[in-house]
């Protein structure tokens, strides 16, 4: 690594705070809501659609907050691991992964089988320009994510940390599965593409949290 100063990593360590809570923030903030929700039913509804409604603006606000805390880990990471392996295309990748999740707050999805309450029964046969931003920004988020695994696996396999290499290659290899599976499945969606997001998400937050004890050794 470059020469940092104290200070300096005190400031990567508080970026890279964002990357650690920012999964566990939002998976908590999400499951509170299944049970606070009239109508929600995650075997049938993605957790995307909880940002309609009344309330929507709490799932809305937790997608751009855990955009937000995304960046921040992306800086911190910049920051740590100028002029080595992970530390350019890795950052970008995650930076626009939160820039994803913020932009997924801001556009909301279609309302449908029967939620939020009103919604029409049935599934929305087209997509408003709303909804498709929506999509669009998340599934970058996600395709980002899943090509910062492939960089952080190389970097950790040069290391000859294996255990980590693998982990990376693992995750970039379920998260799109459980996608496709989901997509493929209108049964138990909801569920299946809340364990995709558990998958990438959470993969943000061990390699912050792996990056920032790194730190404490120096």
């Amino acid at each position: 690594m470059m020469m940092i100063n104290k200070q300096n990593y005190k400031v990567i360590r508080m970026l890279l705070i964002g990357g650690v809570i920012s999964t566990p923030l939002f998976y908590v903030v999400a499951i509170i809501q299944l049970f606070t929700r009239t109508g929600f039913d995650i075997r049938f509804h993605a957790i995307s659609t909880l940002t309609l409604g009344d309330a929507g603006w709490v799932q809305s606000a937790n997608f751009f907050i855990t955009g937000l805390l995304a960046v921040c880990a992306a800086i911190g990471v910049r920051r740590l691991l100028r002029g080595f392996q992970g530390g350019t295309w890795g950052a970008l990748l995650i930076g626009i992964y939160g820039i994803g999740m913020m932009m997924a707050g801001l556009f909301r999805p279609d309302p449908g089988l029967s939620f939020p309450p009103g919604a029409p029964a049935e599934a929305p046969t087209s997509m408003s320009g709303q909804a498709a931003l929506h999509s669009a920004a998340f599934f970058t988020a996600f395709i980002c994510l899943i090509v910062a695994n492939m960089v952080f696996a190389r970097r950790f396999a040069s290391q000859g940390e294996r255990g980590w290499s693998f982990y990376c290659i693992a995750s970039c290899i379920l998260a799109p599965v459980l996608i496709i599976v989901g997509s493929m499945n209108s049964a138990w969606i909801g569920v299946i593409m809340g364990s995709a997001g558990m998958v990438a998400f959470g993969w943000v937050s061990l390699l912050a949290a792996k990056l920032r004890a790194e730190t404490l050794q120096v």
